[in-house]
């Protein structure tokens, strides 16, 4: 492992990692994005057939019921009898985050509630490579699915055999996704946010992706909404001398199964940081603290995507934890458990963002308005407020508005 000092510049490049390398694929991303909004369907199949190494023609896009048919055929009927237990057993976990609307009347009278209404139109991304990333589908489609949102779009990239792997499409199958598409890149994530003749114009894009992908929901935010800015994979385990070593080394070398997976162990134990710091199986880095309070402060600093809390008691340090996606408490709570069947969503902001941004949930597909109810004989008494402040700010057609009701 790779030793780093707290306040190094190697450190600094941990907590600044968002920022690494970005000027040069935020130019390629926006010149894939303005390629795609001025020709739609034809800059799909030019990158498809540049990136993806397959020629598709316009109507080969859309994946087809035959296809989706054909592809239960290709798996094991076990497997699907697993999903739908997975399915189930996160069903319970999303349906605690409904929000209910409310009402309520102020001391002045007025009445003001909030109305939770579910997003309509949102465009799912599953990345492709070489094994079906069948989890991505239920993990972002699920609570889309609960929270009521009306159409449901996903796009991932088209195989060898101009197809998109069969686990995929029978995950996507199961959870009544209404159309699918075989488009990857930062490509399917411009057709999502503009739309072209085929694919059409979403009000949110949720999924996890590389780097082009990441760079493209950046930069199409405003046009439409993104779930996060979600990159490499990541972990950052705090242990101590009652953790087990074993444990830890297996869950460092799980995270860096993943392309650019990033692991970090912090410890204030010279034992552990012994035993580990000289092991050139693990790539991560090692950091050695005073005690626990350092370990926590060097955590919300670089603001991981997942935290492992491997050591005694670790519920008492939660509330110190001010910057993580996603809290694993406890050595027999490793980030497998939460990347396939805890039931939160594996889709969790990294390199930094956690500090500002959450991981994916049923309130992601959640919008909110305010209502606001005033009788005659309330707006009265806001009257002489409204009047001041309209006033200090020069809007006299703002008061006048309320003074014709007064009369």
């Amino acid at each position: 492992m790779k030793i780093v000092k707290v306040g190094s510049e190697t450190f600094r490049g941990l907590v600044n990692r968002h920022d690494q390398g970005r000027k040069r694929l935020q130019k390629k991303v926006a010149g894939i994005i303005e390629q795609v909004r001025a020709e739609g369907d034809d800059a799909l199949i030019r990158y498809t057939k540049k990136f993806d190494k397959v020629k598709l023609a316009r109507k080969g896009l859309r994946v087809t019921e035959a296809e989706i048919s054909g592809a239960y055929q290709d798996i094991k009927p076990e497997l699907v009898n697993t999903l739908k237990k997975i399915i189930r057993n996160m069903d319970k976990f999303y349906r605690n985050q409904i929000p209910r609307s409310w009402m309520i009347k102020q001391e002045s009278g007025i009445e003001v509630g909030e109305k939770f209404e579910p997003i309509e139109n949102v465009g799912v991304y599953v990345p492709g490579g070489t094994a079906p990333l069948v989890s991505s589908v239920y993990m972002t489609v699920l609570p889309a699915n609960i929270a009521g949102v009306k159409k449901i779009v996903l796009l991932s990239p088209p195989n060898r055999y101009k197809s998109i792997d069969p686990h995929i499409l029978v995950m996507a199958n199961l959870l009544k996704v209404d159309e699918i598409y075989k488009v990857g890149g930062a490509q399917a994530i411009a057709a999502l946010a503009f739309g072209t003749k085929t694919i059409p114009r979403v009000d949110k894009i949720v999924g996890p992706g590389n780097e082009y992908v990441t760079e493209a929901k950046r930069q199409v935010f405003g046009y439409c909404d993104i779930d996060m800015l979600a990159g490499p994979s990541e972990v950052l385990i705090i242990a101590n001398h009652h953790s087990n070593i074993e444990y830890i080394k297996k869950d460092l070398l799980a995270q860096e199964e993943h392309h650019k997976g990033l692991s970090i162990l912090v410890t204030p134990s010279r034992r552990l940081f012994n035993a580990l710091r000289g092991d050139l199986s693990i790539k991560g880095y090692i950091m050695k603290v005073k005690n626990l309070d350092e370990a926590i402060s060097v955590s919300n600093m670089i603001a991981p995507e997942h935290l492992q809390l491997m050591i005694k008691s670790p519920s008492r340090l939660v509330k110190k934890i001010t910057n993580a996606a996603a809290i694993f408490l406890g050595e027999y709570t490793p980030v497998a458990l939460g990347d396939y069947v805890a039931g939160p969503s594996h889709v969790l902001p990294t390199d930094g963002t956690a500090r500002y941004f959450s991981g994916l949930n049923l309130r992601s597909f959640i919008k909110s308005s305010h209502v606001i109810s005033c009788s005659r004989k309330t707006i009265h008494g806001s009257a002489d407020w409204i009047r001041e402040l309209a006033g200090l700010e020069k809007l006299e057609k703002h008061w006048e508005s309320v003074r014709v009701r007064c009369e």
